[in-house]
């Protein structure tokens, strides 16, 4: 193990483009046997050298901005994706509603009747059932 140890010193690693962009490759690979387009093949060999390279790289500064770029790119998607985790976790115990001034989502909690809301957004007070 000393020898990856030191071939890898000074090389960028892995991270999550890389495993994104190795995860593409075998979707493509997989999708490629299963319909039976070779050129889908070696389409998807392209996302697997990009990864690879992107590893074995020296230039770090280069490789964590790519990174960088691609975690920005995806932030809206998973922040959406844990907005939605929490809905699914919470859906025994709140409801979630809308604001009818500013449209904000508020969390309420479930079987408390009719209760007074305020919007922590636009300060709007309304009654809402939950």
């Amino acid at each position: 193990m000393k020898w990856l140890n030191k071939f890898m010193a000074g090389r960028y690693g892995g991270d999550q483009l890389s495993m994104v962009l190795t995860f593409l490759a075998l979707i493509l690979t997989l999708l490629a046997r299963l319909i039976n387009i070779p050129i889908l093949i070696y389409i998807g060999y392209i996302p697997l050298v990009i990864s690879i390279y992107r590893i074995f790289s020296k230039n770090i500064n280069k490789r964590r901005m790519e990174n960088y770029k691609f975690a920005i790119f995806m932030s809206p998607l998973y922040s959406r994706f844990k907005r939605t985790q929490s809905k699914v976790r919470d859906f025994k115990t709140h409801k979630y509603i809308k604001c009818p001034n500013c449209n904000a989502s508020l969390r309420l909690p479930k079987k408390k009747g009719k209760i007074m809301v305020t919007c922590p957004k636009c300060k709007e007070k309304f009654e809402q059932r939950t």
